[in-house]
């Protein structure tokens, strides 16, 4: 009983959480921007970082499910 629950706890986090957590990462890095003036090309590369982050593990989610439907 303690393995399944331990599990959805791990989905919810990671499939759940862990996107809105990235979400509000954009809104405090845009605050941050806003308020330090970085400027167009500060801001631009600071968001290319956090957001090749996030397509980093897009990625990773979509290799998960792509190979959970071949492999298993």
């Amino acid at each position: 009983m303690f393995a399944i629950a331990a599990s959805t706890v791990t989905n919810w986090g990671l499939y759940i959480l862990l996107p809105i957590f990235i979400a509000f990462l954009f809104f405090i890095v845009w605050d941050i921007s806003k308020q330090s003036e970085a400027g167009r090309a500060g801001t631009f590369w600071i968001f290319l970082a956090l957001g090749a982050g996030f397509v980093g593990f897009l990625i990773k989610l979509l290799l998960e499910v792509a190979f959970k439907r071949w492999f298993i």
